[in-house]
């Protein structure tokens, strides 16, 4: 049960900080309190902000940042003040600058690619950079239902006064259209598609009917749709022409090269790592390409070298995986091993990632051990740590 709480009627604290059993929260960088993921927004707001002085360039209306400032701060760079802004996006330029163009026109933009490709990130880097907002998200699920696309009804006032504009809770979408700003919708194509169908009208006639009100909520302009999807997974339901004619698509690649996708996996490591305090990526980088290079060539089904045709397991092996497992390995080494990143951490994660089909993807991991890895120069810890939690 929810219970609601007048703020007025709370006691402020008069302390400077209020311990909790004793303990102030201070840690090393922010408190407890600090969030576990700040949302994009929030976590650059200082880049976010130092584009905002730097541009100068013409901005679309109710957009924070211009086109060219928001894939400078996707893509990264050099402000002429000296400001050096991150890669949030590892990949090709055209394909940011084609995403971010079609956002300034009235297009809705399709984020689409294989799991593991930076979907929801990107898309949610964009929601920030444009709309300053990246929360008005709606997560696509089999079970999502009309009402998370449209609006829903508080039931009370509903009972109690009838169909009002105050009885109505708008949803992430009709809050964005009222707005001026970006919506999200992760896994479109997991949604039923007779809910999918009812964004057609959202994007095609920028408006949303309120039947039972006989009124409407009509976008303002600085409104815009990003959605993900991937047709890999299981549980994917095929978009219907209609809806996919409203959207301009961009596909998502996997990363070009082995070095691109260490690059990848070392930033969001690192990042991940500093909120939780662990051990700095550098320490790891060999294992991390170990890793990347393991992914790699089961996803393709070839060796490095090109030499070994290989078999590949039923997992997507993405690069997000790799991610889960570094820092999975990370965590190992720090509080159950010497800070560094070695062979027998990311053992254990490799191989729950590769076997998800515990009869076929085994046969296929095990092959894979005996014939490439176990011959390869540099490899023997490696491979010893793998055979250990695979037997």
């Amino acid at each position: 049960m929810r219970v609601s709480v007048d703020p007025m009627s709370v006691e402020p604290n008069t302390s400077e900080s209020a311990p909790v059993n004793g303990y102030t929260g201070a840690g090393p960088g922010e408190g407890l309190s600090a969030p576990l993921r700040p949302h994009a927004e929030d976590a650059f707001a200082a880049e976010l902000a130092a584009l905002d002085v730097q541009d100068d360039r013409p901005r679309p209306a109710r957009w924070k940042l211009s086109p060219w400032a928001v894939a400078t701060y996707l893509l990264g760079g050099t402000l002429p003040d000296g400001t050096v802004i991150t890669p949030k996006y590892v990949g090709p330029r055209r394909i940011v600058e084609v995403a971010v163009t079609t956002l300034a026109t009235d297009r809705a933009l399709l984020l689409l690619g294989v799991p593991g490709t930076a979907k929801t990130w990107v898309s949610e880097h964009l929601a920030a950079a444009i709309s300053g907002d990246s929360t008005l998200l709606v997560q696509g699920t089999a079970g999502t239902p009309e009402e998370a696309i449209r609006y829903g009804w508080n039931y009370a006032r509903l009972l109690a006064h009838g169909p009002s504009r105050d009885a109505l809770v708008p949803s992430p979408v009709m809050r964005a259209m009222a707005e001026g700003r970006v919506a999200r919708v992760e896994e479109l194509t997991r949604i039923p598609a007779d809910v999918q169908d009812t964004l057609i009208t959202i994007l095609s006639e920028k408006t949303l009917p309120i039947p039972e009100l006989g009124q409407e909520v009509q976008a303002v302009r600085g409104f815009n749709l990003i959605a993900t999807a991937n047709d890999r997974d299981r549980g994917v339901n095929d978009l219907s022409s209609a809806l996919r004619r409203r959207f301009n698509t961009v596909v998502l690649p996997l990363p070009q090269s082995a070095d691109a996708e260490v690059d990848i996996v070392s930033r969001r490591v690192d990042q991940i790592g500093r909120s939780l305090d662990l051990p700095a990526v550098p320490d790891g980088i060999d294992e991390i390409r170990r890793v990347v290079t393991v992914f790699r060539e089961l996803r393709d089904g070839v060796t490095t070298d090109g030499r070994t045709k290989l078999k590949s397991p039923s997992g997507t092996l993405s690069t997000a995986e790799a991610i889960s497992v570094v820092t999975g390995g990370l965590a190992l080494a720090a509080h159950f091993g010497d800070g560094v990143l070695r062979a027998s951490d990311v053992a254990a994660g490799i191989l729950g990632a590769v076997v998800r089909d515990p009869a076929a993807d085994r046969v296929v991991w095990q092959e894979y051990l005996e014939a490439v890895v176990r011959e390869r120069e540099g490899w023997t810890d490696f491979y010893r740590a793998c055979r250990e939690v695979t037997v």
